[in-house]
């Protein structure tokens, strides 16, 4: 299929929105969230990189708890004080009931919030990522039990590397395929650099990890904003037409393992690329 420059696939904005492809066509279908572009011979759908700032407003307000016919009022609102009043409204019940929304009710307003004139861009690195020797444990995942899945999976790791006296080469990454984000369930491999091989055990294998390059974006906080680093990356790799078939990658610099203050939790987000130039 052919790259459309500044236009993203349904799986690729899926991937920059963690929207599932079955959620993305269901908005569409209401007339929620519709395309850029729908292919007339195929069906195909595309979306503007600037659709992704309009798709995560939507994710907030449903981690909100917000209905759909709710969230399509807010966004076709005759004016900006409609708007907000159906905002305020709905965050005023929320503030309520709900004390666990103060996460997203932060996030939203970051996000629709005009930036200042003095916010430094997002910092993008292009990034060749030789092949390394891992010890690594591979699993379907559901995103539910994600967090979880993935700290009990780092422990296991580091313990089996202790006992076997292999020094650690590196910082924990995550292999995470397309339908982990399409169908929020898939094949995710977490793994840990190693310096040299180890006898598998339990649920821990030696694996050797391949070399990619990516365009790479370090999100700093909790994992429940990730999406936003996914969206500003997405829209960069569309922009430059970048990107290539391949599976994410992520990268633990510091994480709970490291200490309980989420604000200070920094994780690297790679998007497999081509390259045409060392630039």
């Amino acid at each position: 299929m052919v790259t459309v420059l500044g236009y993203l696939s349904i799986g690729d904005f899926s991937r920059a929105t963690h929207l599932t492809v079955k959620t993305l066509r269901h908005y569409h279908q209401l007339g929620l969230l519709e395309p850029a572009e729908v292919d007339p011979h195929t069906g195909y759908r595309r979306y503007a990189a600037g659709q992704i700032a309009t798709a995560q407003v939507i994710r907030r307000f449903r981690d909100l708890g917000m209905p759909l016919e709710e969230i399509q009022g807010v966004l076709s609102a005759p004016d900006l004080r409609t708007r907000n009043e159906r905002i305020t409204a709905h965050l005023s019940r929320l503030e309520e009931e709900l004390g666990r929304a103060q996460w997203a009710l932060t996030s939203l307003r970051d996000l629709v919030a005009p930036p200042a004139p003095e916010s430094a861009p997002a910092r993008i690195e292009l990034r060749a990522v030789p092949a390394v020797p891992a010890a690594a444990i591979t699993d379907t995942v559901g995103a539910e039990e994600s967090v979880a899945w993935l700290q009990g999976a780092l422990g296991e790791l580091l313990a089996t590397l202790a006992a076997q006296n292999v020094p650690v080469g590196g910082p924990a990454g995550g292999i995470y395929p397309d339908e982990v984000f399409t169908r929020h369930r898939g094949q995710v491999t977490i793994f840990v650099p190693c310096a040299g091989l180890i006898t598998p055990m339990g649920r821990v294998a030696s694996a050797l990890i391949p070399a990619t390059e990516l365009a790479v974006i370090e999100h700093s906080g909790p994992p429940d904003d990730v999406d936003r680093a996914y969206g500003t990356l997405a829209a960069y790799v569309a922009r430059h037409a970048l990107a290539i078939e391949g599976p994410i990658r992520e990268y633990y610099l510091v994480g709970q393992r490291d200490t309980a203050d989420v604000s200070r939790w920094r994780t690297e987000i790679g998007w497999p690329i081509f390259r045409t130039s060392t630039a």
